[in-house]
């Protein structure tokens, strides 16, 4: 009887609903340092290509429990772009509590990074994989026991002397980088906005190795 009650209230319309709903909502994460000294520098592009992407959508970031957020609308999709505020190998903390707050699927989840194997301004969009000594990627694969989650890669090469990794991924983009880093973000976040419209694959497709 409950069963035959339920579908003349409508219930099951209501899941399918949400259901439906919660597919259409991202949580896009951009990985960095919070601090004014760590703002300009490679390893914080996660940071600085939400910026860009919240600036363009004329969206405005607000400060929350482990990080900065601010959402924006895509073509009938919901993106929650996410700074976390936890410092770099804490982020998997800041993921794992949005991903569940806001109910989003691990399938809609994105995590922007740096890459030191790939060529400066060389983007790769991946459905898995190792988190390749990266400290943020790694605390992330442990709190979401997974390797398998989509991560947006941002190659900032690796013309480094050996042992000044740290300086340089600490340190600021040079010259020549800062002439090309606009039109870099702003295929950036046309590859984040594609994620989000045309799915992964098709985004792969499009944007990697350019």
């Amino acid at each position: 009887m409950w069963k035959h009650l339920k579908k003349w209230l409508g219930f099951g319309t209501v899941i399918k609903e949400n259901e439906e709903d919660l597919m259409k909502k991202f949580l896009v994460v951009g990985l960095g340092n919070i601090g004014d000294k760590y703002h300009n520098t490679r390893h914080n592009i996660g940071f600085k290509i939400l910026d860009y992407l919240a600036k363009k959508e004329e969206a405005t970031f607000e400060t929350v429990k482990l990080g900065d957020v601010t959402t924006i609308k895509v073509k009938g999709r919901t993106l929650i772009l996410l700074k976390p505020s936890t410092y770099m190998n804490l982020s998997g903390k800041a993921v794992k509590y949005w991903l569940e707050k806001e109910k989003i699927p691990l399938s809609n989840l994105l995590v922007i990074t740096d890459d030191l194997n790939l060529p400066f301004g060389t983007l790769r969009l991946k459905t898995k994989g190792s988190d390749g000594g990266h400290n943020g990627l790694k605390d992330i694969q442990d709190k979401l026991q997974t390797t398998k989650y989509n991560r947006f890669r941002f190659g900032i090469s690796d013309a480094f002397s050996k042992g000044r990794q740290v300086d340089y991924v600490l340190g600021e983009w040079n010259e020549e980088e800062n002439s090309k880093l606009d039109e870099r973000l702003e295929t950036s976040a046309e590859l984040v906005k594609s994620f989000a419209l045309a799915g992964v694959n098709n985004t792969m497709n499009q944007f990697n190795g350019k």
